[in-house]
């Protein structure tokens, strides 16, 4: 089965651009993969989200190239891999949060368990938003699924590193968030006076390393 050929799994954005909803996390890596392997012509700019990926091409008519190229493709075919971004990153943490207790015990396991599970496997940047900067990062190995606090905080401090679902996030910034905090990092998520800005990239692979608490 193409999925690909529902009517509304394709959208246009504006001239240029298109939305394609792909209906699962795991389509949507595959396809990701496969049009970074291959570019179609034109492509400028490929931005990923959870079940989604928005192309912006260089004129209208690389749009609808494109467009007819992706109503051709089996995305239940492709394979889910996606390539890899250079070595992996360490960021160091002070596994110190004030919703580290309640991880653990939402999970029922001691807090020692989460920071192990959460240092013990490799995390890549899935995709990025919410702020500029912040990635959603998956884990090689899961066990640390936890739901989002039933009240968000009006403000979360930069460096806060979190749960939510199956992802983990570090705060770039000062901001709301509803994830739960289970450490701080020194690390600057996003300069904008570095290039690139944002430290985690889409694709960009992450180990976290305990520091002092």
């Amino acid at each position: 089965m193409n999925v690909l050929l529902t009517p509304d799994s394709i959208r246009p954005c504006g001239d240029h651009a298109v939305l394609v909803d792909l209906g699962t996390q795991d389509r949507r890596r595959a396809l990701d993969a496969a049009l970074q392997a291959s570019p179609p012509t034109g492509l400028v700019d490929l931005v990923p989200a959870l079940r989604t990926l928005l192309l912006t091409f260089a004129t209208e008519a690389h749009r609808a190239d494109a467009v007819a190229r992706l109503r051709s493709i089996d995305v239940d075919a492709l394979p889910v891999t996606a390539p890899e971004a250079g070595e992996p990153i360490d960021i160091t943490v002070h596994y110190d949060g004030p919703d580290l207790a309640d991880v653990a015990a939402h999970l029922g396991i001691v807090p020692d368990e989460v920071v192990r599970r959460h240092t013990a496997q490799l995390w890549t940047v899935d995709f990025a938003g919410f702020m500029p900067g912040f990635g959603y990062l998956t884990g090689d190995a899961g066990g640390l699924d936890v739901p989002r606090l039933a009240t968000p905080r009006t403000r979360v401090p930069a460096g806060s590193v979190a749960l939510a679902g199956s992802f983990t996030g570090v705060y770039p910034s000062p901001s709301p968030g509803g994830w739960r905090i289970i450490g701080t990092t020194d690390a600057v998520l996003f300069d904008a006076d570095r290039t690139p800005p944002a430290l985690l990239s889409p694709g960009r692979r992450v180990r976290f390393v305990e520091g002092p608490r």
